[in-house]
């Protein structure tokens, strides 16, 4: 099963902890700051596909993250 996420830049405030919990290492944290100064995490598809697996949904704080299964 494919998935696949998407972060809403304006309520992450950057706490990386999507990046340790993602299983295939598709978020990283990014150099690019939102309106409110903190630097966001993106999601990169290039590196692989996502498994939906939603353990960085869970695991966000700010619940910025969503995830969409095929």
């Amino acid at each position: 099963m494919a998935g696949k996420i998407e972060i809403d830049q304006m309520l992450c405030k950057g706490c990386t902890l999507c990046v340790g919990v993602c299983p295939k290492g598709l978020i990283s944290p990014s150099q690019h700051l939102n309106p409110k100064g903190y630097y966001v995490v993106t999601f990169d598809e290039a590196k692989g596909e996502c498994t939906g697996c939603t353990l960085c949904a869970v695991i966000c704080p700010e619940v910025a993250i969503e995830v969409y299964r095929d």
